[in-house]
């Protein structure tokens, strides 16, 4: 690389990212552990999933120690701007309305929005064709946003969960007719399991870019550019060294990154 044909800016934001990268000792996550198989907990309470592991790696890159701190989904923003921890890692969309909030990385992969509902049920993931039903979601989701704003104006009943597993449960036992989710995560943790039997994705994915944003980020307090450069630095870093593609190959058959 000829450094002389860098712009001093671009070499002084490099520099100081690595001085801010090499500051860091401890990075505190904050999550939400029930939303496989992004994050979740085994058996014996460890934390698991695709978001915890590539915490950890970018942990590892940093050299800095890492910590698991757990909040409700709707708990998350508030426990962040309280320092209750330093990054959220969580499936949390980059949307304007958390940009008015909290800041954001380079966002690190795209997880689809659809309806799941009993199969043949007819349903489809639109206002009129679900006047009147119930539907469930996941309190401080996207996909609990767009219900409300879209679907509760004509009529649809929306039922918000702090659990996305307890919208699973009811929507089993017959409480609800549908649950508008991260199809990723339905699938996985739902769809592919006993209790989905009889269940489908209903007709095609939601595209809303405005409540839907543009993908999956970290989310770190505002102002806080050293934290976010640096795990921004890191990130690249393991999409470069394969890192990156290894775990998501781990987790989903499928290419899920946002590029």
């Amino acid at each position: 690389m000829n450094l002389k044909s860098i712009p001093l800016g671009v070499l002084l934001c490099m520099s100081l990212g690595h001085v801010q990268a090499a500051e860091l000792k401890t990075i505190r996550f904050g999550t939400e552990a029930s939303y496989a198989p992004f994050e979740s907990k085994s058996p014996s309470g460890e934390l698991i999933g695709f978001d915890i592991d590539l915490g950890n790696a970018l942990c590892a890159e940093l050299k800095a120690k890492c910590e698991w701190v757990e909040s409700s989904f709707d708990g998350l923003i508030p426990a962040l701007q309280s320092k209750k921890f330093d990054v959220i890692s969580a499936a949390m969309n980059i949307t304007e309305k958390r940009l008015k909030n909290i800041d954001f990385t380079v966002p690190l992969y795209v997880a689809p929005t659809r309806l799941v509902a009993r199969t043949g049920s007819q349903l489809l993931p639109d206002a009129n064709a679900l006047k009147g039903k119930r539907i469930g979601v996941l309190q401080g989701s996207v996909q609990e946003n767009y219900a409300k704003t879209v679907w509760s104006p004509a009529g649809v009943e929306v039922v918000s969960y702090q659990d996305q597993n307890l919208v699973y449960s009811d929507l089993a036992n017959g409480r609800l007719e549908g649950t508008l989710v991260d199809a990723i995560s339905a699938s996985d943790a739902f769809l592919k399991k006993p209790a989905g039997k009889g269940f489908a994705f209903a007709g095609p994915r939601l595209q809303n870019p405005a409540i839907f944003g543009v993908g999956v980020g970290l989310g770190v307090r505002k102002g806080d550019a050293s934290l976010k450069n640096a795990l921004n630095t890191a990130f690249a870093r393991l999409k470069s060294n394969g890192t990156y593609d290894r775990l998501m190959k781990k987790y989903f058959d499928f290419d899920i990154s946002a590029d």
